[in-house]
């Protein structure tokens, strides 16, 4: 995958260099960012969640654009690995920084050294901690399993962990406790919604008679949508990655919310057509000779494939773009190429640009009708994109 020497190219020079590129559009972003923050009360900040290369839309360019947005509506940054905050202090974020993936031991150190906040959510992580020469300089915070049950101690389980830290508050930095829904993204969720965030604030009740002042942070882009700023009262920090990007939660969120909280996608994949040809009505295109056209049939040819993460299960369905007219894809997806009908693309030219995941909301290649047709969820085909692949943003 060609990767072009950017220092002295604008956008147009880029792409002639490329045959496949993201494009992410900032004004989209910003957009996202004020719509967002005017849900929110004046003294709740916003993390933004940049692990999985910023949902697809490339970590370190999403990081730096929003850190130097006017009046800074970004006050942290959420990552999954001590890898990726590395990367973005490599780059000159200054912000604060929460891993909350799980962190190896033995880069505690590097995480001290960058000064990067790590999320500790079991008792031998803790353990794992308490064993580190520097442990009281490492911030930390604390992740609470309120009913998501996947990291995080349990409520029963805060008594011991309380006596535990207790013994040892001059060996810890206790920044932060936080929990994560695992239903506010459907409307029959609201309740066991209700009841996580009542666990949470019982959680941070007995830390509080316990001694330990924290931020607390529980909502994230769903928790912020549906409740807007009364359910987020009394949060320090909500963590943001969807709806930053312009991405809707869920699908049924979308259709929820999508006219009283207009977001705007950020990312448009496109490819280019590197080979037209005609063939005869019968012909079968791809391997296994998956697909027979019924008609005569003008092909075009794209230098992409599941490697650069266009899905698989879009053979002989998926839709294009190519000068405004859809195109369908024939016969299987390759490693590298896709095959699409251009018949009716009166104008198709080799070179032409190919839209692959439209920024536009009503096109057939939206990025909700391409996860929708590859049978995925929006988050996952975005972040299966091929980090190789030149994200320009303009």
């Amino acid at each position: 995958m060609e990767t072009p020497n950017v220092n002295t190219m604008d956008a147009r020079d880029i792409k002639k260099e490329l045959r496949t590129w993201i494009e992410i559009d900032t004004k989209a972003i910003d957009h996202n960012v004020a719509l967002v923050r005017k849900l929110l009360p004046k003294d709740t900040k916003i993390m933004a969640v940049v692990k999985s290369n910023a949902y697809g839309h490339g970590f370190l360019d999403f990081a730096a654009h929003v850190s130097k947005m006017p009046g800074q509506p970004i006050s942290w940054f959420g990552c999954d690995s001590i890898t990726e905050a590395l990367a973005l202090r490599k780059e000159g974020i200054t912000l604060p920084i929460l891993v909350m993936g799980y962190s190896l031991p033995k880069r505690f150190a590097d995480a001290v050294a960058s000064d990067i906040s790590i999320t500790i959510s079991s008792f031998d992580a803790l353990k794992n901690l308490l064993e580190f020469s520097d442990s009281q300089k490492l911030k930390i915070h604390i992740k609470i399993d309120t009913g998501l049950h996947r990291q995080g101690f349990l409520p029963e389980e805060i008594p011991d962990l309380l006596e535990m830290l207790q013994k040892n508050t001059g060996r810890l930095m206790i920044q932060g406790l936080y929990t994560h829904f695992a239903d506010a993204k459907r409307q029959d969720g609201i309740d066991f919604t209700h009841e996580q965030k009542n666990t949470f604030e019982k959680v941070h009740a007995q830390f509080t008679e316990a001694g330990f002042k924290v931020l607390t942070h529980v909502s994230a882009s769903p928790g912020v949508m549906r409740f807007g700023p009364e359910g987020v009262e009394g949060e320090d920090l909500v963590r943001l990655g969807a709806v930053l990007y312009g991405l809707y939660p869920s699908d049924d969120m979308r259709v929820e919310y999508q006219k009283k909280f207009v977001l705007q996608p950020s990312l448009t994949w496109k490819t280019i057509i590197s080979e037209l040809k005609k063939i005869p009505k019968g012909s079968a295109v791809g391997y296994n000779r998956s697909e027979i056209v019924s008609r005569d049939t003008v092909i075009g040819v794209c230098p992409i494939g599941y490697w650069h993460g266009y899905p698989g299960s879009l053979s002989s369905k998926g839709i294009v773009m190519v000068n405004g007219t859809p195109a369908k894809i024939l016969g299987r997806v390759s490693m590298d190429m896709i095959t699409i009908d251009c018949t009716d693309c009166k104008d198709a030219l080799v070179g032409d640009e190919v839209v692959l995941i439209d920024g536009d909301i009503d096109s057939p290649a939206s990025v909700w009708e391409v996860a929708a047709k590859s049978g995925v969820f929006t988050h996952e085909l975005l972040t299966r994109l091929n980090s190789r692949i030149k994200r320009i943003y303009s």
